[in-house]
């Protein structure tokens, strides 16, 4: 009983350090400097996130060399391939938020946000999306994600 108190606290105390979306506080350049959970991110279960068709599914727009064992990459973005050595950790974190604070006219999705923005359907359908629309990933999600990004310095 007392290890499932303990670990109730410790996993609050952890939730409790998640920057909230709409908290997110930008450079005047789109960088997100403040790790969005404080907990390093973890390179393997981002580069999972990355090929996830139900989540980031980055392939679909971005080619990657190293993950040329997975099939359809996109060339929609540009090449993820020494993304490391072009962008920091912070201008990656940036991009993965809102893409659009950097490049206006990027059709690349905000994957941390969740207001300031027509909700999917409001206009094209009776049943809208709910109105406490979720980000499409989670604060570590975001950071798993850059840090694989990270490990990508080879062109």
């Amino acid at each position: 009983m007392l290890l499932a108190a303990t670990i109730g606290l410790a996993a609050t105390s952890l939730q409790a350090d998640v920057i909230a979306p709409g908290d997110v506080v930008m450079t005047e350049y789109g960088e997100v400097t403040e790790s969005l959970t404080g907990v390093p991110g973890d390179p393997a279960r981002g580069q999972a996130i990355m090929v996830d068709r139900g989540q980031g599914n980055c392939l679909a727009c971005h080619q990657v060399t190293a993950l040329d064992h997975e099939p359809w990459h996109g060339e929609v973005g540009p090449s993820l391939d020494g993304v490391a050595t072009r962008w920091d950790e912070a201008a990656l974190r940036g991009l993965l938020v809102n893409a659009d604070t950097v490049f206006p006219d990027s059709i690349m999705p905000a994957f941390y946000k969740v207001s300031g923005f027509v909700r999917p359907g409001d206009g094209f359908t009776t049943r809208p999306a709910p109105a406490d629309l979720q980000p499409m990933l989670a604060a570590q999600d975001i950071e798993d994600v850059v840090a694989f990004l990270m490990t990508l310095t080879d062109y």
